[in-house]
């Protein structure tokens, strides 16, 4: 089983940037898909960006161009580098360990889940 934590969260001006951190424990990430997901109040939690163990990538249309999502086996950590950010990327973040290493969203039904950081874009 693997243990997730996120770090990184906070409150930016719109057109900023904020990097996201999540360290992992209790289990090499080397065989897993790791991913960001992101939910806003009163919204279903979605797909941001995910990186397979072969390197194959998949990030929502909203984030294409300003988000970068790095995986660092070594380390057992993976980031989300955010760009030009808006007040709609406003959500708790949260990072995921998808077992099936698969280069869509079965990280939500099947991955390990962090606890979430909160990143505010506001003026």
């Amino acid at each position: 089983q693997v243990q997730l934590v996120e770090s990184g969260g906070g409150l930016v001006q719109p057109g900023g940037s904020l990097r996201l951190s999540c360290a992992a424990s209790g289990s090499d990430i080397e065989d897993y898909a790791m991913g960001w997901y992101r939910q806003a109040p009163g919204k279903q939690r979605d797909l941001v960006a995910l990186m397979t163990s072969s390197g194959i990538t998949n990030y929502a249309n909203s984030v294409k161009g300003r988000f970068t999502i790095h995986r660092d086996n070594a380390k057992n950590m993976v980031d989300l580098q955010m760009n030009s950010l808006k007040p709609d990327d406003t959500a708790v973040y949260y990072c995921n360990a998808d077992p099936l290493d698969s280069d869509y969203d079965s990280g939500r039904d099947f991955g390990y889940w962090g606890q979430g950081t909160q990143v505010t874009v506001s003026s």
